[in-house]
């Protein structure tokens, strides 16, 4: 733990001229403090609300055995990927996050094109992250008009309007209220705690036909057509969509009044309080959940919903349950925008998207990305409108966003490793430092992420055909081709990435901001602040 706390002026100063040495120039308003930064990475990450909200997936995958202790272990070796990423995080904080990260840390030759790839896949997981959160509200709140009216039948049609509406509304928010993140993601981070209470509270309260303790840790199911040890691993995809996003502090680190210092701070807390609430969600959730035929077969496209219903014998209770689910729904889709847009705006900023110029540009007034922002939003809805073409598009925008951001995570990870490998290791110079253990982590994190990035290309539902296929391969190829082609013809000549050289990175926090402060000068005196 560091034994100063700088001024906040002083920090501010700092930051900024931690920022002008990477190359760029302080354009956004800085206004995030540490349990603001908490509580917007909280209200994406959000972890029992995401597995709620994919319990689908775990109950035809294996049951609440591999629920439970598939959750337990991704969220073990997600610390790994977490602290790690803190690190790196700490030494680097601009808003192009693990893009801008592998620009400066891989090798030189390679630097550019890694950082270009890393980019496409960063944005791509954020945006579908954002499209796939939308979903969720849409079927939440579709999923209620069933309960409530049982006649009325849920078409795919009125899910993606619905998703659009979503969007649209975080969009006028993102454009309108700016200066209200900050407020806002601490209010969000009280309710989100209040309303994880009230649910579990409430269902546990109110069920009176709870499941032996046999069939929530022992006792395996399997719906998907496969074999057991198959379906066990496809299980896996709702505990890694339940503990992802952890990233978002690094994408508004130029927000932040102290990133360096609390960006790391927010990104690991998210995981430690996402890990607790959703291990006790859905301990909580199996032991209330009903037959698991007719929980999977609800009318309502809402597993969870039909379990309030269940638990509470009330259409008003779980309608009251599900009601300040969806409004975290709401929160998150802000927030992902909010993310989403700042890593558009830091990618455009380094001419790696078509129309860079456009999207690139601050308006003065409220300091915000416009064009980004509805690059973003426009971005969102037309992957919300794959809906319409396949039964399966809301798995796979939500492999697609799952695999986006594991990828994103791994290359950051796999060019630390490589340059212990190669000799070439640089010292990150923020003080949030792993020390030796870094490359402990560094390894355990990379291979968890490989390993669960391959798991999200496989097909869910058994036989496989057109209508149930996962596209999640075919959609990261077409990514993966896109990025090629566009580094070919464009990339190579104008994408820059972060504007250093390799020998300045080990003095960018220790150097003197401007003669007012001695908050820069003594940066390097200071004790780092150790895990």
């Amino acid at each position: 733990m560091s034994l100063n706390n700088p001024p906040q002026h002083a920090s501010v100063h700092h930051e900024d001229a931690v920022l002008s040495k990477l190359g760029y120039q302080q354009e956004l308003k800085r206004s995030f403090g540490l349990l603001g930064m908490i509580g917007f990475s909280f209200s994406i990450v959000t972890s029992w609300t995401a597995l709620g909200s994919v319990l689908i997936i775990g109950v035809q995958s294996g049951g609440p055995p591999v629920m439970i202790y598939s959750w337990i272990g991704i969220c073990i070796l997600t610390l790994a990927v977490a602290y790690s990423l803190a690190e790196i995080c700490s030494a680097f904080p601009t808003n192009g996050g693990q893009y801008s990260w592998v620009a400066m840390l891989a090798p030189p030759r390679m630097a550019r094109g890694m950082s270009w790839v890393t980019g496409w896949f960063m944005i791509t997981g954020i945006l579908a992250m954002g499209a796939t959160n939308n979903f969720i509200g849409a079927n939440f709140i579709l999923g209620l008009a069933n309960l409530s009216h049982p006649e009325y039948e849920i078409q795919r049609w009125q899910t993606v309007l619905v998703a659009y509406l979503i969007a649209l509304i975080s969009t006028a928010l993102n454009l309108y209220g700016p200066h209200l993140l900050d407020r806002i993601s601490r209010g969000v981070l009280i309710w989100n705690i209040a309303s994880f209470v009230i649910v579990i509270i409430v269902i546990l309260a109110c069920n009176d036909h709870k499941q032996p303790a046999s069939f929530v840790f022992r006792d395996f199911e399997n719906f998907t057509g496969f074999s057991s040890g198959f379906a066990a691993i496809l299980g896996l995809l709702q505990s890694s969509f339940g503990m992802c996003c952890y990233d978002a502090p690094a994408h508004m680190t130029e927000e932040m009044l102290q990133p360096s210092r609390e960006a790391p701070k927010a990104i690991v807390m998210s995981v430690y309080i996402g890990a607790v609430t959703g291990l006790i969600f859905l301990i909580s959730i199996c032991f209330c959940i009903g037959d698991i035929t007719n929980t999977a077969g609800s009318t309502t496209g809402v597993p969870l919903i039909q379990i309030f219903y269940d638990s509470t014998q009330s259409v008003v209770g779980a309608s009251f349950l599900s009601s300040l689910i969806i409004a975290i729904t709401l929160f998150c889709a802000n927030a992902l925008l909010a993310e989403g847009s700042r890593s558009l705006f830091a990618f455009a900023r380094d001419h790696g998207l078509p129309f860079s110029r456009l999207f690139a540009k601050v308006e003065e007034k409220r300091q915000i990305p416009v064009y980004a922002i509805l690059l973003a939003g426009g971005v969102q809805m037309a992957l919300n409108s794959i809906y319409f073409g396949t039964l399966t598009g809301f798995n796979t925008v939500i492999s697609i966003a799952t695999e986006g951001f594991y990828l994103s995570y791994a290359m950051p990870l796999f060019v630390r490793v490589l340059s212990h490998f190669t000799g070439n290791v640089k010292v990150l110079p923020g003080p949030y430092t792993l020390g030796r253990y870094g490359i402990f982590m560094n390894l355990i994190g990379l291979a968890f992420l490989l390993f669960t990035s391959i798991t999200f290309n496989f097909p869910t539902l058994g036989p496989v055909d057109r209508e149930n296929m996962n596209y999640t391969s075919a959609a990261i190829g077409v990514i993966g081709l896109i990025s090629l082609v566009t580094w070919i013809t464009t990339g190579r000549k104008a994408f820059t990435g972060p504007q250093i050289e390799q020998r300045d990175i080990n003095v960018l926090h220790g150097q003197a901001t401007d003669g007012g402060s001695d908050y820069g000068n003594n940066e390097d005196k200071m004790v780092k602040e150790k895990v």
